[in-house]
């Protein structure tokens, strides 16, 4: 029996960097998806987009049992949602941004000219009154361009509807921990491409079709896994994604659970989670002797999991997600080995599936 390990190599870095430096917006992921598809190419027998652009890379595709490994390319942003006269703007979330963050943030907003670059500005201590401090709101954020009016700024090219992001770029913390923007959830999207890349390097001859899926807007609704879900009508469905790690300060671990970075992948429980998928790939992670962690998700999960699960007649459906700190920032952080045990432990349960093929009847 073959035994097979992981470790992220300089290749794999670079590609990482590159796609999460880039900008994928939701509503606007073709940058973003493009680099994605260019690394992944080399991997599959055939890549398709759908109309709204999830990519889907496929191997063996003429198989008529097909699995989904899947993740989703957009990253929350700003919109562009009220010029004053003066030239100051008023934004709208495009996903879950968070307001809290944004002031004395530098931003990109991204026109047909080019990016603009301007700051979310904020009173100065010294103009605020104790007794009337506001806090950050999007009734309150504004982004300053450097402009005096509302027609210099559209001279630039900016108008309502323009996308604003943030210019944050990754990093390596402490040798351990990765530092980006969007790491929610790029850093699925480059698990999935991994795995893929693992499948063909060791040679391994799929008895299914397997569909390497990175989906768009998933952050205002899982729309992108809904659409492609009735296009590819697949038997299984594992969807990586990441969730907290509630060990930071502030966060109740009897409400959120007790999830850290550094100890392993994180299995889920909820309605949407077929029993058979989930204790399938636990007893992968025990029989691989691979640490992992356990989440419960009351109602719904929050992620593409739960489009897939629901779609067509029901999809057999799990979710592996990787510890994350500080979700929705620009300093969102994961721990490298809980990567590495992420795409080791997708692989092996591919594998055991692939040995197993009644899995797929009925």
């Amino acid at each position: 029996m073959n035994h097979y390990s992981y470790s992220i190599n300089s290749n794999s870095i670079k590609f990482l960097e590159k796609y999460l430096n880039e900008f994928s917006p939701t509503g606007d992921e073709n940058k973003g998806q493009k680099i994605w598809i260019n690394y992944i190419s080399s991997y599959v027998e055939k890549i398709k987009t759908d109309l709204y652009g999830t990519a889907v890379g496929i191997i063996n595709p003429n198989s008529p049992y097909k699995l989904i490994i899947e993740a989703h390319v957009d990253e929350i942003s700003w919109y562009v949602n009220y010029i004053t006269e003066e030239g100051i703007i008023y934004v709208s979330r495009n996903g879950g941004s968070d307001h809290q963050i944004a002031p004395s943030k530098r931003v990109l907003i991204h026109t047909e000219k080019g990016f603009v670059h301007g700051v979310f500005g904020w009173p100065a201590i010294h103009t605020r009154k104790p007794l009337e401090e506001k806090s950050p709101s999007v009734d309150n954020l504004f982004v300053d361009i450097g402009v005096s009016s509302k027609v210099e700024a559209m001279n630039m090219g900016v108008h309502i509807g323009s996308i604003i992001t943030y210019p944050n770029n990754f990093f390596v913390m402490n040798h351990n921990y990765f530092v980006s923007k969007a790491l929610d959830n790029k850093i699925g999207g480059f698990i999935i491409a991994e795995v893929a890349k693992m499948l063909i390097k060791n040679q391994i001859d799929l008895k299914f079709g397997l569909y390497i899926v990175n989906s768009v807007q998933e952050e205002v609704g899982l729309k992108g896994a809904k659409m492609i879900s009735k296009t590819i009508q697949p038997n299984i469905a594992i969807v990586t994604d990441v969730t907290h790690d509630t060990s930071t300060p502030m966060i109740d671990k009897k409400i959120q659970g007790d999830i850290k970075c550094g100890l392993g992948p994180v299995i889920g429980y909820a309605p949407s989670i077929h029993k058979n998928v989930r204790e399938l790939i636990i007893n992968t992670a025990h029989n691989k002797q691979i640490h992992f962690q356990r989440l419960v998700s009351s109602r719904y999960t929050g992620t593409d999991t739960d489009a897939f699960a629901y779609s067509n007649k029901g999809v057999l459906s799990a979710l592996i997600s990787i510890p994350l700190k500080y979700m929705h920032t620009t300093v969102e952080m994961v721990h490298k080995k809980d990567v590495e045990q992420t795409v080791l432990l997708i692989f092996e349960t591919l594998q055991f599936i692939n040995n197993h093929q009644s899995i797929f009847i009925d």
